[in-house]
């Protein structure tokens, strides 16, 4: 079987934040760092080269076959800021409609700045996740 492409890694989230070129998204990623940091209780730890993840989680398909992931995790992206909210969106729809402009996609949630949300409310949404993903997986603290 394929060994997942995306995997933990022991590169520096800290440089790995201060190499953002962009002011502005380089200090919505470190803020969203330190959330997802008190939401989880976990470290950070970079996934793969782009992805800055917290905490880990086991999941299996149907087919029996298991990886690892973040429990929450974000990534800079050129066009967005990505926050991973693993729970998904479908339970979330009064939380989705207070936070303020953003996109989808499945466990996708893309943002043009930090400052355009709600973060009382994408706080909840983060810890309702995080909670979700808990109650339904193998978690463990990996950072």
């Amino acid at each position: 079987m394929a060994e997942l492409k995306t995997q933990k890694t022991r590169a520096s989230v800290s440089a790995f934040l201060n190499a953002i070129a962009d002011d502005q998204r380089r200090a919505d990623c470190k803020a969203v760092s330190k959330l997802m940091q008190e939401i989880t209780g976990e470290k950070p730890a970079m996934w793969g080269s782009a992805i800055v993840g917290f905490g880990t989680y086991t999941y299996r398909y149907a087919t029996g076959r298991t990886g690892d992931w973040p429990v929450a995790a974000f990534s800079p992206r050129k066009q967005n800021l990505t926050l991973y909210i693993m729970a998904g969106f479908d339970g979330y729809p009064e939380l989705m409609a207070k936070l303020g402009p953003h996109s989808t996609g499945k466990s996708c949630l893309y943002v043009k700045r930090l400052s355009d949300l709600h973060l009382p409310t994408l706080k909840k949404l983060i810890s309702q996740s995080v909670r979700h993903v808990r109650k339904q997986y193998p978690c463990r603290g990996a950072n």
